[in-house]
């Protein structure tokens, strides 16, 4: 491990992100995710049968969300604090699903072997998340799903600005975070989402363009993002093609993330499929 994946190990071993209320159970867990549209259409996607990895996984909220049905679910982490989190959670409400740590650009995985493999908020704080993601999309089996979620480069702008009031006032104010403020009786979380977002070590920022760029470079069919860069049906399979592709279209979206996805931390999905016939079988 380099010494800069390594600092981030450390960062969350302090403070597991992103946590759990205290007196969490399965009813109020279930209900808080399925709040999340973006969660809510990405389960209804997944075959009740099919196999799952999510890396950085952290402490574990989304393969707990997914584990249903008949999947396989497997979650992976550098963090053994996170992990340990995470499957705490997992004896608490009774699901199955797997943890692994591991570090995910030498993932102890089997390649070509997941149904869909998941990475959300994650590669945006690795060293290189070029290479990151080129690490990752061997683990999903030809014509298996990828679904990536990193920072916006316009949509993370909100959040820098409020950073830069915060730093001047050494964190004690930090104006229009709609998370600090609803986290505020719940001490732990608040820190865990301050840190995340303000403090981190490693930090990147992507547009659309770029990560269709590493999807075509790994032979992953680009399909679509959410929230939609295009005027196509947001309420479409999640894993179905966009209807269009239109540049211009795409970048006006994304200065519009700037007060939607902005209120938070500006975290977009790019959703592609691994092509059966890669260029190393050609």
């Amino acid at each position: 491990m380099d010494r800069r994946t390594d600092t981030v190990r450390r960062f969350y071993e302090r403070a597991p992100f992103p946590g759990y209320p205290p007196r969490d159970s399965l009813v109020t867990f279930r209900a808080r995710a399925g709040r999340n549209e973006f969660l809510r259409r990405l389960d209804r996607a997944i075959a009740g049968d099919a196999r799952i990895l999510d890396v950085g996984c952290g402490t574990g909220q989304l393969p707990l969300y997914l584990a249903r049905a008949d999947r396989l679910v497997v979650g992976a982490d550098l963090t053994h604090a996170s992990l340990a989190l995470a499957a705490a959670a997992a004896r608490r409400f009774d699901l199955s699903v797997q943890f692994v740590e591991t570090d995910l650009r030498a993932a102890g995985l089997q390649r070509e072997c997941f149904d869909v493999v998941l990475s959300c908020g994650v590669l945006h704080h690795t060293p290189d998340p070029r290479a990151a993601f080129a690490s990752i999309a061997t683990l999903a089996k030809p014509g298996g799903v990828i679904v990536l979620g990193v920072y916006n480069a316009f949509a993370r702008i909100p959040l820098r600005m409020r950073r830069i009031i915060g730093r001047a006032s050494r964190f004690r104010f930090i104006p229009g975070d709609p998370v600090l403020r609803d986290r505020r009786a719940e001490p732990a979380r608040r820190e865990a989402w301050l840190r995340d977002q303000y403090l981190h070590p490693e930090e990147h920022r992507h547009t659309v363009a770029e990560v269709q760029r590493w999807f075509a470079e790994n032979d992953v069919e680009y399909l679509r993002t959410f929230p939609a860069v295009t005027l196509d049906d947001a309420s479409v399979d999640l894993f179905s093609p966009a209807g269009d592709n239109w540049i211009a279209e795409g970048w006006l979206a994304q200065l519009q993330w700037m007060w939607t996805l902005g209120r938070e931390g500006g975290l977009f999905f790019t959703i592609g499929r691994r092509r059966l016939v890669t260029r190393a079988d050609s």
